[in-house]
């Protein structure tokens, strides 16, 4: 995809002054020249032209709020003062896998007074004898070369400490978790005692049809005792009959 429709499509609708971050990576550039950026991204802070065959930067727009710009592996080897006169804010500028031979290129850079990192990455610059004790000394207002400070101290992870915040902003109240639980539980434990009033009502409906059964037998019983008391008493009155016949 070239350039142009790439930036097209990464607008989604958006005006060019509503972005703030743009990623064309390994994007088509038009004859390696900056191609359908322009000066309407006016608060554009970040740029990533990677792997996009880029050979020159005349053509880059001003972009005076861009602080961060990423053109590793393009085939540029000139034009850097261009960055200078377009971007004059940039903090950080990534240069690795280009075609950077001299120091005489960088001095270019010397206007850029913001500039804290600089990377050479893979440039043939970067083989020069004393390559970092002269690019310190050209460029005094560069902290970190290639990642590291003058003594060899390493670059802050600003990515990782970007995620760190989006990381504690996206952690949740750890008293939500707890509050859920103890719902579930108060649910659980009033489910529970309707299971066991339910029990107790059910247990005495069946202990009064037990007194009832109960009650039934002994009806039962009372009635035989009293038909046997009766045949006893016509036994009875039978035997006295015949007693008077005789």
């Amino acid at each position: 995809m070239d350039m142009k429709k790439r930036i097209t499509l990464e607008l989604r609708n958006r005006s060019p002054a509503e972005i703030v971050e743009l990623v064309l990576d390994n994007s088509r550039s038009a004859d390696g020249e900056v191609e359908g950026l322009t000066d309407e991204f006016t608060e554009l802070e970040f740029l990533s032209m990677v792997n996009v065959g880029l050979s020159s930067l005349t053509k880059l727009p001003a972009l005076p709020k861009l602080r961060k710009l990423e053109l590793s592996d393009n085939n540029l080897s000139g034009s850097l003062e261009t960055l200078a006169e377009k971007c004059p804010n940039l903090t950080y500028l990534n240069l690795s896998g280009n075609k950077i031979k001299e120091l005489s290129t960088l001095e270019a850079l010397q206007n850029l007074k913001s500039l804290q990192s600089l990377d050479l990455f893979n440039c043939e610059i970067t083989s020069l004898e004393d390559y970092r004790e002269s690019v310190f000394e050209l460029l005094p207002q560069v902290t970190y070369l290639d990642g590291f400070d003058q003594e060899d101290n390493e670059a802050p992870d600003s990515e990782a400490d970007d995620e760190d915040d989006e990381g504690e902003e996206g952690a949740g109240p750890t008293g939500d978790y707890d509050d859920e639980e103890d719902e579930e539980e108060d649910e659980d434990g009033s489910e529970g005692g309707e299971v066991g009033l339910s029990f107790q009502v059910n247990q005495g409906n069946q202990e009064e049809y037990d007194e009832e059964d109960d009650y039934a037998e002994e009806e039962e019983e009372q009635a035989a005792a009293q038909g046997q008391k009766r045949k006893r008493e016509v036994e009875d009155e039978g035997e006295e009959d015949d007693d008077e016949d005789d």
